[in-house]
């Protein structure tokens, strides 16, 4: 081979690296995250709007990232009267409110490693928002890196967005969670709470005040606890760490997967990863273990053999 002809080989093949390079980030770094770097260097952009979905009372007003908005979990991203999501007349009134177009940039994040942020991209997405987004690590990570917080109220002109209805395959309700225990639908069933709870150990998290009078889990749901997600700093995994912590249970994407906790929050945690990270088909059950556990009728698996009371 000449050397015109190997330099031409060499500058192809470089070019190819490149591509291949560069299609890896863009699969390594969707935009449904997006770093504090980032953020702080947008805070500025009038497309781009910051809400904040904390469950602890009073962080957003003690300080909040600046330029974000504060919804509340339970009235604003639920129906408070009835067990369900908010509506899409409220939801959309919520949006509008902060200004939020159709062609908004939403950022969201939160305390608690985002559980309810990733409720809200849920949320989002279930009325088919284009464009929202995680901050990747949340409120935490924000405040461990000394980045700027205010305690400013932002107000903005009313936005104009539309939302519509809902998508119910993001949604599972417990007729279907009920057709896969039984064979008669083909999915995934993952339980994230903590193995004490799948176990049937405790009943919930100490100091929570919804239950279920029954412990244990959805009959053949594995256990996947939201936090093997998570690094410590509260950012998410590499897909490749993620792919091998699924991948070895034998949740692949190959077919659907329903995630659910509690009561609905930390589920969608994992429904970020599945869904938004690695592109699976996955439904939240946001029922969740407050409505199996407290349905009649419907079978459990309870290892530790624990009764009503926890006698």
């Amino acid at each position: 081979m000449s050397r015109i002809k190997w330099f031409v080989s060499l500058i192809l093949l470089l070019a190819l690296t490149l591509l291949t390079a560069s299609a890896f980030a863009q699969d390594a770094a969707p935009e449904v995250l997006v770093t504090a770097d980032w953020l702080e260097q947008n805070l500025e952009d009038p497309n781009v709007r910051i809400i904040e979905v904390s469950v602890n009372p009073g962080v957003f007003e003690r300080g909040h990232i600046p330029g974000a908005v504060n919804f509340v979990w339970h009235t604003d991203f639920v129906n408070p009267l009835e067990r369900d999501v908010v509506s899409a007349e409220r939801f959309q009134e919520l949006l509008r409110g902060a200004g939020v177009n159709d062609d908004t940039t939403v950022i969201l994040y939160g305390d608690s490693n985002n559980w309810f942020a990733a409720w809200g991209a849920w949320i989002f997405n279930l009325y088919g928002f284009e464009d929202v987004r995680l901050l990747d690590g949340g409120r935490v990570k924000w405040e461990a890196d000394g980045r700027p917080l205010s305690t400013d109220s932002a107000t903005f002109e009313a936005g104009s967005v539309t939302i519509g209805e809902a998508d119910d395959e993001l949604r599972a309700l417990k007729p279907e969670v009920l057709s896969i225990v039984e064979g008669e639908t083909l999915a995934s069933l993952i339980d994230i709470r903590s193995p004490a709870e799948y176990n049937g150990e405790i009943f919930a998290p100490e100091g929570v005040q919804e239950l279920a009078i029954r412990a244990g889990h959805i009959p053949g749901a594995l256990n996947v606890p939201w936090g093997q997600n998570v690094n410590e700093d509260g950012t998410f995994k590499s897909l490749e760490e993620l792919q091998v912590l699924y991948g070895g249970l034998g949740v692949d994407g190959s077919q659907p997967i329903v995630t659910y906790c509690r009561i609905g929050e930390r589920a969608a945690l994992t429904w970020f990863v599945l869904h938004e990270l690695l592109g699976y088909d996955v439904a939240l059950y946001d029922g969740s273990w407050t409505e199996w556990g407290n349905s009649v009728g419907v079978p459990v698996e309870n290892p530790a053999g624990t009764v009503w009371g926890g006698q």
